[in-house]
């Protein structure tokens, strides 16, 4: 034990000497990945290392080499067992004086003026780069380590350092750039501070109305929430619709349903309201055909709540559907055969044992539902009308005329506050009840079929739902291939052609207009995708499996992420990230950040709802053989977990493709994604190459989506069909 401890305390300290000798200290302006660096690194006081600054006059970074030096004399002097406080303290010490310094040193000297007048001029100093990040990771390792060595949760140093990392990363990319973005609502133009905006907004009838109850328009919020609640509620009956298709009946086109089911999350939400327009708006193909045959006058009952409720329905029952089939697939079999054999029918076996046991995925496609609900932009923001909800409020009141940033703060508390009380009603109804299934132990069993009386009426659902996706997106389709869309229907490839033209020049080029943006969304996208798989589930391990301090108030928090806007995100991100101590704007960085810390919580609650199937014997059996933590998670969890971790990496692949509302302010002339280049399409009228965009974009979603398919495999807790086996054949006589 001793020399384990010892030798991963040596592992991160030769990490730390390595990060202070050999990587540079402040941000490299042409990117670290470009290794430009290599070539100038002592020949430009920007790219020299944290010691050659520390010995040239950066005094601010001496108390960190002592902090390190402390280590260093700890490690060679004293055991694991006498050691372990020392550590931590060292830890802290050292990640709390990197903050203090990177937060009150900026680029011209001393950030406030009281500082500069009782220490006197300092230096200015860039954000922070790859080297003080990594010696920033050491310290924040030496706190998990000492406290391992002190015998917290059983000596765990990887539970721990995990522990502390996440803590670490959700500070970073969620509450600093909240706290940033909350300070300036209490500041003024000249930056002096004034609490007259959060007051104005707080009490606002705009907000607050319920006008609605006898007959007048309801403030926003009260819109939202309602809208919400409908969202949440169509949307989990027919994720669960799907998913009892998919795995409970015998439908012949089920493989084709679950395609279908896929579709409306790889689509950007614009295109879908535009595809609903053409479709149900005043002058849609559909409204003129029902208006010539019946008479009928539907006017612009689109626009509103009623056709955003139907464009989010479109949008995320795919996502409930992602969270609820790998439930519904998981419940133990043997489960629902002990009640047939105890006499039940399928109806109530279905109803009093198979139903009861989805609760945990019902309830996470319930709270996913709701929050995507709320903090949708792209689908408000395109079938709105005049009736507004919270998240395009809060992009008017900072992009808008008003340009009130403390009316944007405001909102986007009130928002918090439904999203927070939904989570905390989901984690009272599932406390105190245990959903485990999967035990460990054999199961030979198949599941159960539908009972008629379920099955018909489940099957007629799931058809006119996915007939009605098929007619939404043949519009879409419809659109790429004409020369304008509603006015000219001639026709054309033309749209793909300026889009995705190829020419050849000695080799190929790559003539059309969206190549760019293309190539850059498929690569932020394909690293972020892993990246939100892998904290998401390490992050529900942790949550479901280890019990620690501050556990409940960690998954809270996390949540947060969710429940935030992409508007608020981005403009959040921006006001954090533009200046030191971490200075990633325009940047790819900045943009898988994003996309990892907003996406993360799918994957968490999806984790979870798996994981509460997996019974806690299996960890206990592992461990008792001498595995650790890290082990047991990668050869006994995750097997059990691909239905969630497929789930994890699809929705962030597709939400890094698709999403909007934070990366129309993140994207810069270098790293444009193609939402935000779609966008600019449809602004300058250019409808055509938009929807052929979109249409590629599909196409190339749904290969890696099978893809990962592929990757991850499936789970295996029941044996496969019976094949019919070769009857022997008699010897002849």
């Amino acid at each position: 034990m001793t020399e384990r401890d010892n030798r991963r305390l040596d592992v991160i300290l030769a990490a730390a000497v390595f990060a202070l000798v050999a990587l540079p200290w402040y941000r490299v302006r042409s990117g670290f990945f470009s290794f430009e660096w290599l070539a100038d690194v002592f020949g430009s006081e920007a790219l020299w290392p944290g010691l050659v600054q520390a010995a040239t006059g950066r005094w601010q970074l001496w108390p960190l080499l002592l902090v390190l030096g402390a280590a260093v004399a700890l490690r060679l002097t004293r055991q694991p067992n006498q050691r372990g406080l020392a550590l931590m303290a060292l830890g802290i010490a050292g990640v709390g004086w990197m903050l203090a310094e990177g937060l009150s040193i900026g680029l011209r000297g001393w950030n406030w003026g009281l500082l500069e007048a009782g220490f006197g001029e300092v230096a200015g100093q860039p954000a922070f780069g790859a080297g003080a990040v990594c010696l920033g990771i050491v310290f924040a390792l030496l706190v998990a380590f000492g406290a391992a060595e002190r015998g917290a949760l059983k000596g765990d140093a990887f539970v721990l350092g995990a522990i502390i990392l996440l803590i670490g990363l959700v500070g970073v990319f969620v509450f600093y750039p909240l706290l940033s973005m909350f300070t300036g609502a209490f500041q003024s133009f000249d930056g002096s501070f004034t609490t007259e905006g959060v007051s104005r907004n707080i009490a606002d009838p705009k907000i607050w109305s319920l006008a609605c109850l006898w007959g007048g328009n309801c403030g926003v919020a009260w819109r939202t929430f309602f809208l919400a609640l409908c969202t949440a509620t169509g949307s989990t009956f027919l994720g669960l619709v799907f998913a009892l298709v998919a795995t409970r009946t015998g439908f012949r086109y089920k493989k084709s349903l679950r395609l279908l089911t896929v579709l409306p999350i790889i689509t950007p939400p614009f295109v879908v309201g535009l595809a609903l327009t053409m479709l149900l708006g005043r002058s849609g193909t559909l409204t003129q055909a029902i208006e010539a045959a019946t008479g009928w006058e539907l006017g612009r009952w689109l626009y509103g709540l009623t056709g955003i409720w139907i464009a989010q329905m479109l949008s995320f029952t795919p996502i409930s559907f992602l969270v609820l089939i790998g439930v519904v697939d998981g419940i133990s079999p043997s489960m629902e055969e002990a009640s047939q054999t105890l006499r039940s029918d399928r109806w109530r076996t279905f109803r009093k044992v198979s139903l009861p046991l989805m609760a945990p995925g019902l309830a996470n496609a319930f709270l996913i539902g709701f929050i995507e609900s709320m903090a949708d932009f792209g689908n408000p923001l395109v079938l709105g009308g005049s009736g507004g909800v919270l998240s395009t409020e809060i992009f008017f009141a900072v992009v808008g005329a008003q340009n009130d940033p403390s009316r944007a703060a405001v909102l986007a508390t009130v928002l918090l506050g439904f999203t927070l009380s939904a989570f905390l009603a989901q984690r009272l109804w599932l406390s105190g009840r245990n959903f485990a299934t999967v035990t460990g132990k054999g199961d030979g069993g198949r599941h159960i079929r539908l009972p008629r009386r379920v099955a018909w009426p489940v099957i007629t659902i799931a058809i006119a739902w996915a007939a009605f996706t098929i007619v939404v997106y043949a519009m879409i389709l419809f659109g790429g291939f004409v020369k304008t869309w509603g006015l000219d229907h001639t026709l054309t490839f033309e749209h793909y052609i300026r889009a995705f033209g190829v020419g050849w020049d000695g080799g190929i080029t790559w003539i059309g207009v969206a190549w760019n943006s293309f190539w850059t969304t498929m690569e932020i996208a394909l690293i972020a995708a892993p990246l939100t798989a892998a904290v998401g589930l390490l992050t529900a391990w942790l949550i479901v499996r280890q019990r620690f301090p501050g556990r409940s108030t960690f998954e809270f928090a996390l949540m947060m992420s969710f429940a935030i806007p992409g508007t608020v995100i981005g403009i959040s991100y921006i006001m954090a990230f533009n200046l030191p101590p971490l200075q990633m704007t325009g940047t790819a960085a900045i943009l898988i950040a994003c996309f990892v810390f907003r996406n993360m919580p799918v994957g968490v609650r999806g984790g979870i709802a798996a994981m509460a199937q997996l019974d806690g014997s299996l960890d206990e059996a592992s461990l008792s053989l001498g595995a650790g933590s890290g082990r047991t998670m990668r050869k006994v969890i995750l097997p059990l977990m691909r239905p969630a971790i497929l789930a994890a990496l699809v929705y962030s692949f597709v939400r890094a493709i698709t999403s909007i509302s934070a990366v129309i302010f993140l994207v810069s002339a270098k790293y444009n994604m193609a939402t935000a280049y779609i966008v600019g399409l449809v602004e300058n009228g250019e409808y055509g190459i938009a929807i052929a965009y979109s249409s590629v974009l599909i196409l190339v979603m749904i290969t890696v989506i099978g893809g990962f398919q592929l990757l991850v495999g499936e789970r295996r807790i029941r044996r496969a069909e019976d094949k019919p086996q070769p009857q022997p054949t008699e010897p002849a006589t």
